[in-house]
């Protein structure tokens, strides 16, 4: 491989490891204002110890999330030395205000959310622990609105210096607010809360499966289901108005999510299939008649730009970037179907009696993971050869100084770090989850399940 591709794949690495964690706080951040929003509404006191237990789980994932980030940061000075100076105006923008609007604001009530259940009044932990989720969402805001500038620059212009050239901030609010930015912020915000809904259900399916922490699991798993069909239904929305943005601004990329190789009136979306760029069509491919055309601009018989209106040179992997594309709405969808089943059962007070569908919920958890791994595999493939789009390739952002060997080397060392930090992730996250919310649910484990419907009957 040559040293672009090495340092593609080593960011692409640090980031798919590093994106498992920050979504889990966001999402886990919303469950726990939720809990002890009903704790302070209801005086409910399990609701009190719900959002302990889940708290314990949010910390664990803010300190992995954090040791994973860090490295990200380096290797825009080590591998992409010309991208940095390029957008440093604008990512060090963005950057700073990650840093004053979020982390700061994060940490700063961190230790309160953590230490201060018994040391501070109710109403104030609850400001805490709301404090603690706006700063973890915040941090989406700032690195989304960055990431957005590349797809959709705006609020700048181009200044030279020497023989490089450099963008520069000319309107602050213009490049926050950049055509595609609020619009990905939305879909990004709600995978995240998807991400923490799906633990909840998972773990929640885990206990009822062992029949432990009943009354914990049956309340968690309410919680969890109403703010992961309220992300459902959120995501098909954003994910709707993201596609028109993409088809108006990046009409390549668009080109490659559908594999439309010819321009064409009334554009079909697939369902599946196998892009074949070589013939220059879609092997095996099931496709619904002029769908994309409507998605794209409200009009079935609308004209859809294909990859022929684009040099063959600047296509994307067109393989790849369909198949994540199509590989994120296929979890969409499996997660669309377990929460309906979960709804459905669980109105009818059976939910207990369908192990199947436990063990399936358990196993939920991986979803929202694959989901937003591969959107944004999509998203960032799709962008290809731009790092900026239409203004800087990846090969021009690349550090010159750089060589295959020294990123082979810390590739093979940053990789090992990684693996060894999931491990010991699961294994936290493991040890917290079996050992259960004995120090925080008082409730005696039942032995028959006819006791726990009697109760949840009362």
């Amino acid at each position: 491989m040559d040293t672009e591709a090495l340092a593609r794949l080593q960011f692409a690495v640090t980031i798919m490891f590093h994106y498992i964690y920050p979504p889990l706080s966001i999402g886990l951040g919303v469950i726990m204002v939720a809990l002890e929003g009903l704790w302070l509404k209801t005086k409910d006191h399990r609701y009190r110890r719900m959002a302990k237990f889940w708290t314990r789980i949010f910390a664990l994932t803010f300190a992995i999330g954090v040791a994973t980030g860090i490295v990200m940061e380096f290797e825009f000075g080590t591998n992409w030395a010309n991208y940095s100076r390029y957008v440093g105006d604008v990512f060090g923008s963005a950057l700073a205000a990650e840093g004053v609007f979020a982390f700061f604001l994060e940490s700063g009530f961190l230790a309160i959310l953590l230490f201060g259940w018994d040391r501070v009044g109710p109403k104030f932990h609850f400001f805490a622990t709301l404090m603690v989720a706006l700063g973890a969402h915040f941090s989406a805001v700032w690195i989304v609105v960055a990431n957005s500038w590349m797809q959709t620059p705006a609020g700048f212009h181009i200044v030279s210096d020497g023989l490089a050239s450099r963008a520069e901030i000319t309107d602050f609010w213009a490049m926050v607010f950049n055509p595609s930015s609020m619009v990905r912020l939305a879909h990004t915000l709600f995978g995240c809360w998807l991400a923490g809904a799906f633990l909840v259900i998972s773990v929640s399916a885990y206990y009822f499966l062992k029949k432990r922490h009943l009354r914990f699991s049956d309340r968690c798993m309410k919680v969890g289901l109403a703010l992961a069909c309220v992300a459902l239904v959120a995501q098909a929305i954003t994910g709707h108005f993201n596609g028109k943005v993409v088809a108006e601004h990046q009409p390549l990329k668009l080109a490659a999510l559908e594999a439309l190789y010819d321009t064409q009136e009334g554009a079909p979306i697939y369902l599946m299939g196998i892009p074949n760029t070589a013939e220059k069509r879609v092997d095996y491919g099931v496709a619904i008649p002029k769908v994309l055309s409507f998605l794209a601009w409200d009009d079935f018989n609308a004209e859809v730009t294909g990859l022929d209106a684009f040099p063959e040179e600047d296509w994307p992997k067109v393989g790849w970037v369909f198949q994540s594309y199509h590989f994120m709405l296929y979890m969409w969808g499996v997660m669309v179907l377990l929460a309906g089943l979960a709804l459905w059962f669980g109105w009818k007070k059976s939910l207990w009696k369908k192990p199947w569908l436990l063990r399936l919920l358990v196993l939920s958890v991986l979803l929202p993971q694959i989901g937003n791994q591969a959107g944004w595999m999509a998203s960032e493939m799709g962008r290809y050869p731009w790092i900026v789009y239409g203004l800087l390739r990846i090969s021009e952002g690349l550090s010159q100084s750089v060589t295959s060997p020294e990123i082979i080397g810390s590739l093979i060392m940053f990789t090992a770090l990684y693996v060894l930090l999931f491990a010991l992730f699961v294994f936290l996250l493991d040890h917290k989850i079996k050992a259960g919310p004995v120090k925080f649910d008082r409730d005696t484990p039942y032995h028959h399940m006819d006791e726990y419907m009697e109760e949840l009957d009362r």
